[in-house]
């Protein structure tokens, strides 16, 4: 049968969620692609420790400094055109960091594309919400989980190029290549037209009140994604260390914290949207909140490695939904310019995982890496306590 004019728009939303997708696993891919070069970068350019730690640390530097941009930039020029743009030149400089041959080569070439990356998040996922609003349901965990199995890609790839010989620079150019041409393509099936028509931030005026009430609950909802970040990087910078120097566990063994944390994360990202669309945000996420609070606290105070495993297993089901719930509510708040409450969060969130590794961290050396973890049930009980500040969604579902 012929589809009608109706079905004409339901094609056009199918396509841009699925061009919205080819986004979030090009941006997981990209620079994934070039974390399992960092060791040969390290020995190549013959950096010390503080050294390398320091001009890795230029694009989460890079992503701070840019950050607070991205509002007026989407504004200005859309959120596609921003989306493809800086994630071409996300690829662009994570060669140029490839091909490094100084360290100062090395950290500015980070800090650009961690700047482009900060731009980009915030571009794709303001699509990602507009499409969401044009389907009447939540369908925003669907792409963060497309951008977990990009990153998966991205490592793979960089595995499979070092054991099959192939150089550096020709790897990242050909990842580069490929995945600017994805989004390249897949850009005409973004939405056309502007980013605000409509946008839910801007229906809603109000006086002195309505001021206070708003950034009262952005406060809450940004202290929400630092916590989802806090409880990530636990997982990441510290579950694999914890499980082999404090547990005892065998290397092979000991990352099975993170492939836990991670793998549940993603399955929890699958089916996000759909407890979302049945319970409410407010209400998966203070559930979450429980998860990782009882897991990660049960796994601490009853340690071994099978509990440890399944604790962080049950964090990163309970963290799964967090952050992309938290940009969503920030995106809707009214009384804001569109794309400011998505900014504000995104950018703040970023603080989160750049002091979180260091604040355990110091924990750690004062008194013990399984004290330092209990950052992430406090994260979970803070979820718990700020979910109320993710209010049940309307639906829009269109008639």
């Amino acid at each position: 049968m012929v589809p009608g004019p109706l079905n004409s728009a339901e094609a056009q939303d199918r396509r841009a969620r699925v061009a919205v997708a080819a986004y979030f696993l090009t941006n997981g891919a990209l620079f994934a692609n070039l974390l399992p070069r960092y060791p040969e970068i390290k020995a190549d350019l013959q950096l010390s420790n503080a050294v390398y730690g320091g001009a890795v640390a230029a694009f989460s530097v890079g992503a701070l400094v840019a950050g607070l941009t991205a509002a007026a930039l989407i504004r200005r020029f859309s959120s596609s055109r921003v989306a493809v743009v800086g994630t071409t030149g996300i690829a662009l400089f994570v060669v140029a960091a490839g091909l490094a041959t100084t360290p100062v080569m090395l950290a500015g070439a980070l800090f650009i594309a961690g700047a482009c990356d900060a731009i980009t998040d915030v571009a794709q996922n303001a699509h990602g919400l507009r499409v969401q609003r044009t389907y009447g349901r939540s369908i925003i965990n669907s792409f963060h989980a497309v951008w977990a199995a990009g990153a998966i890609l991205g490592g793979l790839m960089g595995a499979a190029a070092i054991a099959l010989h192939i150089p550096r620079a020709t790897h990242l150019a050909i990842a580069a290549a490929a995945f600017s041409a994805v989004v390249l393509f897949a850009y005409p099936y973004l939405l056309p037209g502007s980013d605000h028509d409509d946008h839910p931030s801007a229906r809603a005026t109000g006086g002195h009140r309505l001021s206070f009430t708003v950034y009262a609950t952005l406060l809450a909802l940004v202290v929400i994604a630092i916590a989802g970040a806090v409880i990530e990087d636990a997982g990441s910078s510290w579950a694999t260390l914890y499980l082999r120097d404090s547990m005892g566990a065998p290397a092979a063994l000991a990352a099975f914290g993170y492939i836990a944390l991670a793998g549940f994360m993603f399955v929890g990202r699958l089916i996000g949207d759909r407890l979302v669309d049945r319970f409410g945000q407010c209400a998966v996420a203070r559930a979450g909140g429980l998860l990782t609070a009882a897991g990660m606290g049960c796994a601490l105070a009853f340690p071994s490695i099978p509990s440890t495993i399944a604790g962080f297993a049950a964090a990163g089901l309970g963290v799964a939904t967090l952050i992309p719930a938290a940009m969503h509510a920030a995106d809707e708040l009214p009384g804001l310019r569109p794309g400011t409450g998505l900014t504000a969060v995104t950018w703040l969130m970023r603080v989160g995982f750049v002091s979180s590794p260091l604040i355990v961290g110091v924990i750690a050396d004062a008194t013990s890496l399984r004290v330092g973890l209990l950052s992430v049930p406090v994260a979970g009980v803070a979820v718990m306590v700020l979910a109320v500040a993710l209010s049940a969604r309307r639906r829009t579902a269109r008639s």
